[in-house]
C-alpha cells in the first residue's frame, strides 16, 4: 500500500496513529489531519513527525479536526492543561492543579441540543 501511494496518483493515504510504532515514514506526505485525539499528545506529534523526516521535499501542512461538544474537545482541552502542568513541574513549580472537578468535567455527560 505504501508502495502504491509513493509510485502512483492514488491521493490519499489513511493510516492509524498506531501505525507510528511500526516505524513507517511518509515523507511523500503533504497533509496530516489528526480527527481523533489521544489522551498522550505526543503520540499524536510522533504521527505528525513521520511526514517531516529526512527527504521530505515540500511543506506538510497538519489540520486537527475536533467537533464541539464532543469527547474530544474535552481530551484537547485536558491535553492543554496537561501541558501547562508539566512545564510547571519541570520549571519546579506547579501552576495547575488536576483536581476532581477536572476529571469530572472530562468524563460529564455531553449536553444534548434541542431537546
Amino acid at each position: 500500500m505504501v508502495n502504491a501511494f509513493r509510485n502512483t496518483d492514488i491521493p490519499v493515504f489513511l493510516i492509524s496513529l498506531k501505525a507510528g510504532g511500526t516505524g513507517l515514514n511518509l515523507v511523500e506526505a503533504d497533509t496530516v489531519i489528526h480527527y481523533d485525539p489521544w489522551w498522550n499528545p505526543a503520540v499524536e506529534d510522533q504521527a505528525t513527525d513521520r511526514a517531516h523526516r529526512i527527504g521530505q521535499t515540500k511543506p506538510v501542512f497538519v489540520h486537527r479536526l475536533i467537533a464541539k461538544d464532543t469527547v474530544e474537545e474535552k481530551i484537547v482541552a485536558l491535553q492543554k492543561k496537561k501541558a501547562v502542568l508539566a512545564r510547571g513541574l519541570l520549571e519546579g513549580s506547579s501552576k495547575v492543579d488536576l483536581d476532581v472537578d477536572a476529571v469530572e468535567a472530562l468524563l460529564a455527560p455531553i449536553p444534548r441540543r434541542g431537546g
